[in-house]
């Protein structure tokens, strides 16, 4: 199973959803609160060339934040992306 990453802070509504989907799935991931490190920040900075949260990555695959990672579910690729999709 892909390793999933996703970089978050305390109030951050789309980051409750997106854990939300996650947990739906049975997916585990990794969570990365940046409010609470700063060089987390810089790393989430780096990494997604952006600065909201949630940033959401599939491997080194850069999902994106809540939005995006919405818009693969409803268009049926999420679930091959986190390797639960039958082949």
């Amino acid at each position: 199973m892909p390793k999933v990453v996703m970089y978050t802070t305390a109030v951050c509504p789309y980051c409750v959803r997106a854990k939300y989907l996650l947990n739906n799935k049975g997916v585990e991931f990794d969570e990365i609160r940046i409010d609470m490190n700063q060089d987390a920040m810089q790393e989430m900075l780096q990494r997604s060339q952006r600065n909201t949260v949630p940033q959401i990555f599939i491997d080194e695959l850069h999902v994106g934040g809540y939005d995006d990672m919405a818009a693969l579910e409803m268009a049926g690729r999420l679930d091959q992306l986190l390797g639960l999709a039958e082949s």
